[in-house]
């Protein structure tokens, strides 16, 4: 598919020393040790994002996940399945949504611009929650500076099967809203995690929204975490449980009406 959205952002130069750490296909049990609250989110037949567990019953992912392509409507959370720490056709475990909340200000039939990304997540709540010593659930922090080493879990239209750590990229530009990442995402990485690692421990930063391009180089969008994802969980908190629901150019590849990560088939 073709893309359609373009954005003004101007991209600070990454450090010369800074390296970028290739994508690891986590495969086994031990390659996955730590990472098994990252899994695939299946949208029925409309594809895969990638989501991570931050409570024992929620989840964590894109909010334009939660949009069928087409028509704009809304993916019935019913039709939403978590497979949490998903390899090679078997999860750790699996779970069916319950409802599904997205930022109240993003709007999936926008303009094609910049301001959805801002408002680019979602909570899920699972139909019950996981509580197994091989899934803890990720917490979250404040989001990191640029220049800062970051890393991302997700999976793709490649590597639908086994999420791929990459351990290092970094964070080339930004605002408060809006981070652009020389993060290595594809179809299929919507809503995965952007992580920092502190004393030990990985805490998410930012969630990706989509694949871009910047004067020929691959970079990823993510929307800065903290404060949309306090309005999402006020949002989750009121609603009932029956609830259902100027610089160089960034090409965007993925994310909202252009091709998105998730409508990549399982």
């Amino acid at each position: 598919m073709r893309f359609t959205l373009i954005a003004l952002i101007a991209l600070a130069s990454l450090p010369a020393a800074a390296q970028e750490s290739p994508l690891v296909s986590l495969q086994t049990s031990d390659d996955s040790k730590g990472w098994n609250a990252v899994g695939r989110l299946n949208l029925g037949d409309r594809g895969f994002c990638t989501g991570t567990l931050i409570a024992p019953d929620l989840v964590l992912t894109a909010a334009h996940c939660l949009f069928d392509k087409e028509t704009g409507a809304r993916v019935d959370a019913r039709d939403i399945h978590f497979l949490a720490g998903l390899r090679n056709g078997r999860a750790e475990a699996y779970r069916n949504v319950a409802r599904a909340v997205a930022h109240p200000d993003y709007a999936y039939s926008g303009e094609d611009d910049l301001d959805r990304t801002a408002f680019d997540i979602a909570v899920l709540e699972l139909d019950q929650p996981i509580r197994l010593p091989s899934i803890q659930p990720i917490g979250t922090t404040s989001p990191p500076a640029l220049g800062d080493e970051v890393g991302v879990v997700s999976y793709a239209q490649d590597r639908a099967e086994a999420p791929s750590l990459q351990q290092i990229c970094h964070v080339i530009d930004g605002s408060d809203k809006v981070l652009v990442l020389s993060c290595d995402v594809d179809f299929g990485s919507s809503g995965a995690p952007i992580f920092t690692v502190k004393n030990g421990v990985p805490q998410i930063v930012s969630v990706v929204s989509a694949k871009a391009e910047s004067d020929g180089k691959k970079v990823s969008l993510g929307t800065a975490l903290e404060a949309p994802l306090a309005v999402v969980m006020a949002e989750l908190a009121k609603e009932s449980r029956a609830v259902s629901v100027a610089g160089t150019k960034v090409n965007t590849l993925s994310g909202g009406k252009a091709s998105g990560a998730k409508f990549i088939k399982p």
